[in-house]
């Protein structure tokens, strides 16, 4: 991957990790409802939601911040922070990804399939993402 695409791509995926996030707090069962069903509609679900919309928007601003080069007092690879932000991410949706499997056969059809179909995917792409800024291959 060339190091322009590598960025693009960490870009885009901050940039959609943040959108989610404010769609998440703004409106919980907009993002709950796919993934819980109608749970998400209770308090329970909303606070849920919502805790998650906080966890991506932080990811997803500090990818941002990390990829404008904005890297903590004595970094001297801005892109490897990046990539741990990226990283963090992956892990993230990795995560989510595993809480779907697990509760499988008690999500709604449709819903579980969307969220494992983005969350593995965002922690796919997450990964290759995070180890191309970490190796360097990000530098512009």
């Amino acid at each position: 991957m060339t190091g322009a695409w590598v960025r693009r791509g960490a870009t885009a995926l901050a940039a959609a990790r943040t959108a989610i996030g404010v769609v998440a707090l703004a409106s919980p069962p907009l993002v709950g409802r796919p993934w819980v069903g109608d749970a998400a509609e209770g308090t329970p679900g909303r606070v849920l939601a919502r805790a998650l919309g906080g966890r991506d928007l932080a990811l997803g601003l500090g990818t941002l911040a990390a990829l404008q080069q904005f890297p903590p007092a004595g970094s001297d690879r801005p892109d490897r922070v990046a990539g741990l932000w990226v990283g963090m991410g992956a892990m993230a949706d990795s995560v989510d990804l595993l809480a779907t499997v697990t509760a499988w056969d008690r999500l709604p059809p449709v819903g579980r399939w969307l969220v494992a179909a983005s969350a593995g995917g965002a922690a796919a792409v997450g990964t290759a993402v995070a180890w191309a800024l970490i190796a360097g291959d990000g530098d512009s």
